[in-house]
Order: structure tokens, then sequence, then C-alpha cells
């Protein structure tokens, strides 16, 4: 697994953005940073070339799925970013949802960070070989 990218985690919970980074650090990932909303995300992503981006799907200013859609709609060279939402969001609607606005792989919290890494993986293993972020095997 390339750890060595630059990735944006966005929460709103300071909490689990901490609680996101310190188990994706055991993974040896060291390139970090945070976002509030999808709003501030969004205004990062303008700046900085993340290669990934770990999702919170309900947040105030500017939701995950509104994010992933401004994301996927661009022109930027971000626009193939993959997306991984880790959400507490799991009703099969919301999951369809996501799905079709191009998110790469989904996370319903609670979850173990042994799922996180299995997914971070598979994420990171379909982007080596140039799959689009939201390509399904």
């Amino acid at each position: 697994m390339n750890s060595a990218i630059p990735v944006l985690i966005v929460d709103d919970y300071p909490t689990m953005r901490h609680t996101i980074a310190d188990v994706i650090r055991k993974f040896g990932f060291s390139k970090i940073s945070f976002a509030e909303d999808g709003q501030m995300a969004w205004e990062m992503l303008q700046d900085h070339p993340f290669e990934l981006l770990l999702l919170d799907w309900s947040m105030p200013r500017m939701t995950g799925l509104e994010l992933l859609q401004r994301i996927r709609a661009s022109e930027r060279e971000f626009a193939d970013i993959p997306v991984l939402a880790i959400t507490a969001e799991a009703e099969e609607r919301s999951i369809i949802e996501a799905v079709r606005h191009g998110v790469t792989d989904y996370i319903v919290k609670p979850f173990t960070p042994d799922t996180l890494e299995r997914k971070l993986k598979d994420i990171l293993a379909r982007r080596a070989k140039g799959l689009s972020p939201a390509a399904k095997r």
C-alpha cells in the first residue's frame, strides 16, 4: 500500500478526524490534512494535491454528498481523486446515492481498523491499476 500519498480527512467532529488519522498513521500514512466540512475541503482541494479523500457524509455548510458531486463534476485534476465515505448513514438509499455520484467506497460507522485498512488497500490497488475512482472489481 502506497502510504506516502497526501490524504484529506473531512469530518465535522474533531474526535473522529483524529481517530481516523491515528488509525491510518498505523498503516504508514503521514501526509494527513483535515477539513471540518465540505466547504473547507473544497477550498483546500483548490490548492493542495490530495490523492485520497476520507469523507463524512453529514456535515454543516456542505455535506459529503455535495462535496462529492462538486469533485466529480469538476474539470480540475482532482476530479478523479478516490473518495472513501466514512459515515453513520447506513440506509440503502444513502449508499445507492453515494455510488450514483461516484464514491469510490463506503464504510459505515462504527468501523474497525481492519475494515478501514482493507478498504484503503482495495482503493489504492485499483488506483495503481489505473481504474477510475468509482470502478468496482
